[in-house]
């Protein structure tokens, strides 16, 4: 057997589960993929933790409202390579593609992608057999905390 050399954020971390098509899933998957993050040096309270917490709570969230179909979960593929976490959500639902709309006027719905969007340092969908993935990335610690009073991240430019 041989070992790796260089430094262990060279190693390739991978996390993939299939979750039900309902918000506990989506909760769930968030919970579970930040505890794989933390089993993988990068813990929680982290800038890198919390935005891809932020990201799979996102992508998730749009999968079981947007991408539901009778009898179909959705999955999540997290990966972490140097420093990089990649985040992939997969449901059933090939035509209902998403996309960053402008904001409107008192609306109490619409803001994930925009979220996804000014977080991720890239993203975008995949097409597959049957359905598609929503994929985003985010390597570099985030300035937004629970605790510092804002979202300030939203307003930063990438």
């Amino acid at each position: 057997m041989t070992t790796p050399h260089g430094p262990a954020s060279a190693l390739v971390r991978v996390f993939t589960q299939r979750f039900s098509s309902t918000r506990r899933g989506a909760r769930l998957a968030r919970q579970l993929a930040l505890v794989e993050l933390h089993d993988w040096g990068v813990p929680e309270g982290t800038g890198l933790a919390d935005g891809a917490g932020l990201l799979i709570a996102e992508l998730a969230a749009n999968a079981v409202a947007h991408g539901w179909l009778p009898g179909r979960g959705f999955e999540l593929r997290m990966t972490l390579l140097g420093g990089v976490v990649r985040v992939e959500v997969s449901d059933a639902r090939r035509e209902r593609r998403p996309v960053v709309r402008p904001p409107a006027y008192q609306a109490e719905s619409g803001y994930g992608l925009r979220i996804v969007d000014a977080l991720a340092d890239d993203w975008g969908v995949v097409e597959r057999i049957v359905g598609k993935t929503v994929w985003a990335e985010i390597g570099r610690p985030t300035p937004w905390a629970p605790g510092d009073g804002g979202w300030r991240a939203l307003a930063s430019p990438r």
